[in-house]
C-alpha cells in the first residue's frame, strides 16, 4: 500500500510544479523550502541510524562472549585459579551441593594490582562454566543524571537472564571491573548518585535465585578494596574474596613460557634468568617485556629473540624508552661515580646481586643499577631493610667522597630511604620500638628518622671509602662503554679487591 502512495506522490509533484508555473506561481522559494527539508530529514535519519548501530555495537561488544580463554592460558595464578574454580563448580554441581545444603554463591570479589589477570579469570570461568558472559566497567554506571547508573545495572540483570535462555545456557556470568567506582563506602547526609546505584546493585544480588535457572553469578575487580561498602562484602553478597597478587618467580615463569610460545627465542636464551630478573612484575608487565624483546630484536633484522633484547626490554618496562639526551661530560661523570656507589654497596651486602650498570639516560633516569634480587623476599628483616638503605644511599655517599657535595640526582634515592625508615618505624624495628604513629610526636619521629639515616649513611661512607681501587678500575670502562653486565662489574670489582689486598 505505501508502494503504491509513494508511486502516486511521484507522480503528482512533478505535474503540480508545471501547472503551477504555468499559471506564473515562482516556484524557485518552494523547491528551496522542498530540498532544505528533504537535506534535514536525512541528516536526522542519518544520524539516528549511527548512533542506534554505534550503540547497539558497542552494547554488543562489551556483552559478547569471550573466545574460548582456559585457565591453561592463565600462568602465574595457581592459588587464585584452585579457589576460584572451586567457587565455580558450585554452578556446574548444583544438584550434588544441593543435597548437601550448601548456599551457591552469588558473588565472587577478584582483588589484587592492575595487571594481574582478573579480567583473564572472569572470562575463563565463562568457559570453564559453560556460561552466558556479560562485561562491564564501574565508570559504564556513572553519569550526571539521577538513576541512570541504577537503569542500567537492571538492564544488565534483565539482558544476562534474556541471553541465557536465549542460547539455552543454565549461568550467566556478569563481569564489573572497577567495582569500587560504584560500590565504594555511603557516606552519611544526601544521597549521590553512586549510591543509588550501588542500591540497585544490592538490590538485583539479593535478588538472584540461586536454585532458579538461569542461575547469575557476579564477578567483580578492584585493586582497591579497602574502599568497598561493608554492605557488598558481607556473607550472601560477594561471599569470596579472592587475592589475585602479583606472581612469584615460578608462576613468572610459567607467564613467560605462555606468551613466549608465539615468539621465536634463541638458541640459549633462559626465561628463567628473565624470570629472576623481573621481582615484582605483574603478568601485564611480563606480556610487555617478550612484546618489547620481539620489537628490539626486529629493529636490528634478527630472526629470533636474544638474551639481551629480553635484558633491554626489562629496562623499558620498568625505566621507559632509551633516550637520546647529551649530557655533558662532567655530568657523566658525576651519574657515573653515583652508579657506582649504588653498585659497590650492592655487592658488598648482597654478592651476585648487581645485574647491570648503566650511565645510558632513560626514561627520567640519567642512569641506574639493575638488581638482580637472588630470590623472592615478602618478609623483611632490620638488617636486610638497613642494607636496602644502604645501597640506596650510596649514588650520593659516592658523589660527597668524589666532589665533596651531592646533586639533585639522589632525590629519588632518599624518597626510597624515607620509605623504608618509616616501614621500620611501623614494623617496631628502631630504636621507638612498637609504636602508633599518633601517640608519637613529629620531633621524636624526625629524631629517629635522622638518626638512623645518618648513622647509616657514615657506615656506607666508610664501606666506599675501603672501595676507592673499585671505582679506579671502573669508572674508566664505563664512561667507555656505558654499559656493564653483572658479571663484568663483578669481574672488575673482584681485580680491584685482590690489587688492594
Amino acid at each position: 500500500m505505501s508502494k503504491i502512495y509513494k508511486e502516486i506522490g511521484i507522480g503528482f509533484i512533478p505535474v503540480l510544479l508545471v501547472f503551477l508555473v504555468y499559471q506564473g506561481v515562482n516556484v524557485i522559494p518552494i523547491l528551496f523550502i522542498a530540498a532544505l527539508g528533504a537535506s534535514l530529514f536525512y541528516m536526522m535519519r542519518t544520524r539516528g541510524g549511527m548512533g542506534a548501530s554505534a550503540g547497539g555495537g558497542d552494547r554488543k561488544s562489551k556483552h559478547r562472549t569471550p573466545a574460548f580463554l582456559t585457565f591453561d592460558e592463565i600462568g602465574g595464578q595457581d592459588r587464585a585459579k584452585k579457589e576460584l574454580m572451586e567457587a565455580l563448580d558450585f554452578l556446574i554441581k548444583h544438584e550434588e551441593i544441593k543435597k548437601l545444603g550448601i548456599r551457591p554463591l552469588k558473588g565472587l570479589l577478584l582483588t589484587g594490582p592492575p595487571g594481574t589477570g582478573k579480567t583473564l579469570m572472569a572470562k575463563a570461568s565463562a568457559h570453564y562454566t559453560n556460561s552466558v558472559y556479560m562485561a562491564a566497567s564501574g565508570s559504564e554506571f556513572v553519569e550526571m543524571y539521577v538513576g541512570v547508573g541504577a537503569s542500567r545495572v537492571r538492564d544488565l540483570f534483565k539482558e544476562a537472564r534474556a541471553r541465557a535462555l536465549k542460547e539455552g545456557k543454565d549461568n550467566a556470568i556478569i563481569f564489573i571491573d572497577e567495582i569500587d567506582v560504584i560500590g565504594g563506602q555511603r557516606e552519611g547526609g544526601q544521597q549521590r548518585e553512586y549510591d543509588q546505584t550501588l542500591n540497585q546493585l544490592l538490590t538485583e544480588m539479593d535478588g538472584i535465585h540461586t536454585n532458579d535457572a538461569p542461575r547469575i553469578l557476579i564477578i567483580a575487580a578492584t585493586n582497591r578494596k579497602e574502599m568497598l561498602d561493608s554492605a557488598l562484602l558481607r556473607p550472601g553478597r560477594f561471599d569470596r574474596h579472592i587475592e589475585v597478587d602479583l606472581p612469584d618467580k615460578k608462576g613468572r615463569l610459567a607467564i613467560l613460557h605462555i606468551h613466549a610460545k608465539n615468539k621465536p627465542l634463541a638458541e640459549g636464551v633462559s626465561l628463567d634468568l628473565t624470570a629472576e630478573q623481573t621481582f615484582g612484575f605483574s603478568g601485564a608487565q611480563l606480556e610487555g617485556v617478550l612484546n618489547e624483546a620481539a620489537i628490539y630484536a626486529m629493529r636490528e633484522d634478527k630472526l629470533a629473540i636474544e638474551q639481551p633484547h629480553l635484558a633491554s626490554a626489562i629496562d623499558k618496562v620498568m625505566m621507559g624508552e632509551r633516550t637520546d639526551k647529551e649530557t655533558a661530560n662532567d655530568e657523566k661523570e658525576r651519574v657515573a661515580y653515583h652508579e657506582l656507589g649504588h653498585a659497590i654497596i650492592a655487592e658488598l651486602v648482597r654478592p651476585g646481586s648487581v645485574s647491570q650498570v648503566t650511565v645510558s639516560p632513560r626514561g627520567k633516569a640519567l642512569g641506574y643499577v639493575r638488581h638482580n634480587p637472588p630470590q623472592d623476599h615478602y618478609l623483611y628483616t632490620k638488617d636486610y631493610i638497613e642494607e636496602q638503605i644502604m645501597i640506596a644511599l650510596g649514588g650520593a655517599a659516592a658523589e660527597e667522597m668524589i666532589y665533596g657535595g651531592r646533586s639533585t640526582g639522589s632525590r629519588n634515592d632518599f624518597e626510597q630511604s624515607l620509605s623504608m625508615v618509616r616501614n621500620m618505624m611501623d614494623s617496631g624495628l628502631t630504636g621507638l620500638g612498637i609504636i602508633d604513629r599518633e601517640m608519637v610526636t613529629k620531633d621524636q619521629l624526625m629524631k629517629e628518622n635522622a638518626a638512623i639515616l645518618d648513622a647509616l649513611m657514615l657506615r656506607t661512607k666508610s664501606m666506599l671509602e675501603q672501595q676507592r681501587s673499585v671505582f679506579e678500575h671502573s669508572f674508566a670502562i664505563l664512561m667507555r662503554e656505558e654499559v656493564l653486565s653483572g658479571e663484568t662489574f663483578r669481574t672488575l670489582f673482584d681485580a680491584s679487591v685482590s690489587q688492594s689486598a
